[in-house]
This record gives structure tokens, C-alpha cells and sequence, in this order.
């Protein structure tokens, strides 16, 4: 459960202003319907975030253990200082927006997650803890907690939500996950 907690907490606040946060922003202004674009944002979570736990789970299998808390750690302080840069929206016109709301949404959003800080936590994320099904769910989660109120909202949600204390609380929580990482290390050594 606590990889679940975790993994649906970190991406959930990381989320906050994110670029594919800003992409649902522009697909429901493009399209009118909202339940192609949610169903579309959970398939490309799904598949984009379960590549990522997966890849997670090898590299910490191939790392010695004595090793993995302390590259952990230093990847979570990573992750929290690079929450701290704003996304900017690059969501201009792309050749996939013909393919119709699911398609262009699923698509859109494969790639906009591919390198992202969320893809990155997922990959630490499902490293840190040994539950890597419960990690792919939680960042799923994560991902609709944060982007289907934007969806329903749009920009009046986003006009009232101060971005700048939601990227500080997401890294604060990253550092509180690299700090639980080494404590728990040095406890049980």
C-alpha cells in the first residue's frame, strides 16, 4: 500500500502544471467531448507508465543493493529540484488532432510523458519499492487526480490554483521520499 500512497501522491502533486496538464487544457478546448480525452489520458498512462515501472524494476534489479537507496535518494533530489523549473506549453498544432479525441489524446499524451518528470518518478518510484503493480496503478491515479478536474474545470480551475506552491509542494515531497529512503537504510543497517 505505501507504494500506491506514494506513487499516487508524488505524481498527483507533480502533476500540477505539468505540460500534459496544459495539453488536456488545449485538447477540451479542441474537442467538446471529455470522456474520449479522460479515456484517452488513462490508456497513454497506462502503457507509458507501465514501460517506466517495468524499466524501473530491471535497473534496480541489476544495481547492488547496497547501492540502489543511496542512487534512489539522489534521484528523488533530482526529481524535486527539477519540479521546482515551470513547463511550458507546447501544444501547438499537431498532425494527430485529426485522429479524433481518443486517438489524438492517447497519442498526444504517450508522447508528451516520454522523458517527463512524472516518467522519471515512475522509473525511481517503481525502483524504490518492490510493488511494482501497485506503483504503475498509483501513478495512474496520480495522473487522473491531477489532469480529470482540468479537464471538467478547464482554465477556471488553473486560473485559481497557484502553480508555484504546487511545484514547491511536490518537491518538498520528493525530498521527504529521498530522506525516508536513507533513513530507512541507515535504520536497517
Amino acid at each position: 500500500m505505501d507504494a500506491f500512497l506514494a506513487s499516487t501522491l508524488a505524481v498527483a502533486i507533480a502533476e500540477i502544471g505539468d505540460k500534459t496538464q496544459l495539453l488536456s487544457l488545449f485538447l477540451v478546448a479542441r474537442y467538446a467531448k471529455r470522456t474520449p480525452i479522460i479515456l484517452g489520458i488513462l490508456v497513454a498512462t497506462v502503457l507509458n507508465h507501465a514501460l517506466s515501472a517495468w524499466l524501473g524494476a530491471w535497473v534496480a534489479s541489476w544495481i547492488p543493493s547496497q547501492w540502489l537507496p543511496w542512487i534512489l535518494a539522489v534521484s528523488f533530489v533530482a526529481i524535486a529540484l527539477w519540479l521546482l523549473i515551470p513547463d511550458k506549453d507546447d501544444s501547438a498544432e499537431s498532425r494527430f488532432l485529426g485522429m479524433g479525441a481518443f486517438w489524438a489524446t492517447t497519442v498526444m499524451f504517450f508522447l508528451a510523458e516520454i522523458g517527463d518528470k512524472t516518467q522519471v518518478a515512475t522509473v525511481v518510484l517503481a525502483a524504490r519499492y518492490t510493488e511494482t503493480l501497485w506503483v504503475i496503478i498509483g501513478t495512474t491515479v496520480g495522473m487522473l487526480l491531477a489532469n480529470i478536474p482540468v479537464i471538467l474545470a478547464g482554465r477556471w480551475l488553473m486560473e485559481r490554483m497557484p502553480l508555484a506552491t504546487a511545484r514547491i509542494s511536490a518537491s518538498v515531497l520528493f525530498v521527504v521520499l529521498a530522506v525516508v529512503t536513507v533513513w530507512t537504510t541507515l535504520v536497517n543497517s
